[in-house]
């Protein structure tokens, strides 16, 4: 059963991301940076069930992700990467009067495709 929901997280990120990039070509600027966060937050949580870890809150994602690379088994980009999209995120959500625009976002796109691609190798299922 974890194998499943391991697998069903990876597919949902690499689906999200897809979501991201087509938002990103319509410029749709805070719906881009929002569907790269999930990307991002569904693959680390198919790494943390990978790892016997369950959390419960995106900041507990967040915290673990933290705690991986200060344990050496993730890059300190890594957690870089995630705690911007997080920041961006809920900016991008409850931030009124707040908009972000391409060059905001497209610095994004490569650093989470590599993000996904990395946890996805780790996890190696």
């Amino acid at each position: 059963m974890i194998e499943q929901h391991i697998k069903y997280r990876i597919l949902r990120a690499k689906e999200t991301y897809q979501d991201a990039i087509f938002l990103f070509e319509k410029e749709s600027w805070n719906s881009s940076i929002n569907r790269l966060y999930y990307a991002a937050f569904y693959v680390s949580i198919a790494l943390l069930l990978h790892m016997g870890m369950e959390v419960k809150s995106h900041n507990g994602v967040k915290r673990k992700i933290g705690e991986l690379v200060v344990s050496g088994k993730l890059k300190k980009d890594h957690a870089r990467i995630f705690g911007l999209l997080s920041d961006f995120r809920n900016k991008g959500d409850y931030d009124d009067l707040f908009d972000f625009n391409k060059e905001m976002i497209d610095r994004f796109i490569e650093p989470v495709k590599e993000y996904i691609n990395d946890l996805e190798m780790l996890i190696n299922i």
